[in-house]
């Protein structure tokens, strides 16, 4: 009878510590979901900034008189981003380097566009240069939160694998890449 009772208790624990364990995994299968789903709600947001510069460069085009090189540098870096794509789920430094340094050539290339315009008074008073501004600004006001956002979701899934006990059941996930500044 007492061999019967301890075969039920070593199954009941073993029960129990399977439980916990699939449930455990499942947890870090959400928590990395998260991370690719905030990782797409970032490239979204760089996608909707790439989406509208097609309109910046044909407004300011308008202007007879303005720079072309600029105008070719913005178009020059907007491909060079398009070109640039991480796969949320193989997700490495050198990665996110590539993604960071295609973006920060683009910002670099409508910064300066946005500087020479200052030189042309008829395009600074177009009222649809001055929308499409205002939509740029916040667009880059949205990367950055949701940057941000995914920078808390990274954290929280690399804090989950790495704690005890749950680092017991993380075999077979990798830290996430967190997005840092240039």
């Amino acid at each position: 009878m007492k061999r019967v009772i301890i075969i039920g208790a070593i199954g009941a624990l073993l029960l129990i510590l399977m439980g916990y364990g699939c449930s455990t995994r499942n947890r870090f299968v959400d928590l990395n979901e998260n991370v690719a789903a905030q990782w797409h709600q970032v490239e979204s947001q760089y996608q909707r900034r790439l989406d509208l510069i097609p309109n910046i460069v044909k407004t300011v085009e308008a202007e007879a008189n303005f720079e072309k090189s600029t105008l070719t540098a913005v178009v020059e870096a907007r491909a060079k981003a398009t070109q640039v794509t991480i796969d949320p789920t193989n997700m490495t430094s050198e990665n996110m380097n590539q993604f960071k340094q295609a973006q920060g050539e683009l910002s670099s290339a409508i910064g300066k566009l946005l500087m020479v315009t200052e030189n042309y008074p008829n395009l600074k008073s177009s009222q649809a240069f001055s929308e499409l501004r205002v939509e740029l600004e916040g667009c880059e006001n949205r990367i950055a939160v949701e940057r941000m956002k995914y920078n808390d979701v990274v954290k929280n899934f690399n804090a989950s694998i790495k704690k005890i006990p749950g680092s017991l059941f993380a075999w077979g996930y990798k830290d996430a890449t967190y997005f840092e500044a240039e």
